[in-house]
């Protein structure tokens, strides 16, 4: 039995960037690890009163991710024990407490303990500009990488390491069909511009999952916003946006010809 282990920044970010990669994984006999860096705090509220709900948000949402774990198959959910970081030159950015200003020395050895014990064959986290230039993205892409130099010093290096990828053919399309008044509400500082084609190296057809994978989205109730385009878009479209995930191989070598269909491919 194989074991995937994932870092994701905040609660949700697991359900549509690799919800599907996770569900194909428990259903193929292998093992679900989710190790996620903060609890959200920062995050916005929909679905319920914001003045009761900011206190405990990181409760909340700790909850949340248990209930989407459920449906996605993780086997085991951990955090790393940090805050929220919020964006760039907020207060809660500087926070000492946040992810982001974290050692990363020492940030990297709480997420090595995890993998001395896990032993993961496949780690997935986010590329370099963490999808859509978040610090606590960003910063989940740097600690998982010195990590995992820990690891292999220690002779326990991993057999592959993938950057979550949307291409960027697909991302200016999915652009031009998105709706006027989605793109005007798009926050400038959180514009998603892709990995560029060429590097994308892995597409795995998540399309028997992708229902459930909307489920456990809907599972962070506190993040859902019950008017925007993403959560009234028809099921249709919904599949043809998240039916299939695309991946970077960082670490480790091919297991097929390019590009892969799967992050297991070429394990035994």
């Amino acid at each position: 039995m194989g074991t995937l282990l994932l870092v994701h920044a905040h609660p949700d970010d697991e359900a549509i960037s690799t919800g599907g990669v996770m569900m194909k994984a428990r259903a193929h006999g292998q093992r679900v690890v989710l190790v996620t860096a903060t609890r959200g705090e920062v995050g916005e509220i929909y679905n319920m009163d914001e003045a009761a709900s900011r206190p405990r948000l990181g409760e909340i949402r700790a909850a949340e991710l248990k209930a989407a774990g459920e449906i996605l198959g993780v086997d085991r959910q951990e955090f790393l024990g940090y805050r929220d970081s919020g964006m760039v030159d907020t207060a809660d950015n500087k926070d000492p407490r946040s992810f982001h200003q974290a050692p990363l020395e020492e940030a990297a050895a709480r997420l090595a303990v995890f993998m001395r014990e896990e032993r993961p064959d496949v780690v997935v986290t986010y590329g370099e500009d963490g999808v859509y230039g978040h610090p606590d993205h960003i910063k989940a892409h740097f600690v998982t990488n010195a990590a995992l130099d820990v690891i292999e010093r220690e002779g326990l290096p991993v057999k592959k390491l993938y950057y979550t990828a949307i291409p960027r053919s697909m991302m200016e399309e999915f652009m031009k069909q998105m709706p006027e008044e989605a793109r005007q509400a798009q926050n400038p500082n959180m514009r998603i511009a892709g990995t560029p084609d060429e590097l994308i190296t892995t597409r795995v057809d998540v399309h028997d999952y992708v229902e459930r994978k909307r489920d456990a989205f809907r599972a962070h109730l506190s993040q859902n916003d019950p008017n925007s385009w993403f959560a009234t878009m028809a099921s249709q479209i919904y599949e043809l946006a998240f039916g299939t995930e695309y991946y970077q191989l960082a670490r480790g070598k091919p297991g097929a010809d390019l590009p892969e269909p799967d992050l297991f491919v070429g394990i035994s």
